[in-house]
């Protein structure tokens, strides 16, 4: 049908004439209330939104003096920033002469990750950056 007709058949009813696909050869048109389509496409653009959640980086401090205690702590606590689908930066900490002793910072990177094996995943291999050594981890699934 004509655009003229397809506006009067519109009119008469109290709505707007919308066109659905503009690039199709014959444009395609449709006979709604535009408000009101704005209105439940703003609502459900922000219930998906609502549903979605971004992900943090959560960071975890470490030192190579950290005793096995307090490793199964800050454990506990990575594992339960993973299972809210947050990234965890773990970070070892070198002061003064620990510097010279990198070996023993993978060491303790190595155990940190054996506790929390069933939920993460290494997205980056431990990797030295001056005074501090670095480690990401995702969570699984």
């Amino acid at each position: 049908m004509t655009t003229e007709e397809a506006l009067k058949r519109a009119q008469g009813k109290g709505l707007d004439l919308v066109e659905i696909s503009p690039m199709s050869s014959p444009p395609v048109c449709k006979i709604m209330d535009f408000g009101t389509f704005q209105y439940n496409q703003k609502k459900k653009d922000k219930k998906q939104k609502k549903g979605q959640k971004q992900t943090e980086t959560k960071t975890i401090r470490l030192s190579i003096r950290t005793g096995t205690h307090d490793l199964e702590i800050k454990a506990k606590q990575a594992k339960k920033f993973l299972e809210d689908r947050s990234i965890v930066k773990v970070v070892v900490l070198f002061k003064g002469r620990e510097m010279a002793h990198g070996d023993l910072g993978f060491a303790k990177m190595d155990e940190f990750y054996k506790l929390l094996e069933d939920v993460a995943s290494i997205e980056q291999e431990p990797k030295r950056q001056g005074y501090q050594m670095t480690m990401i981890l995702n969570p699984t699934k």
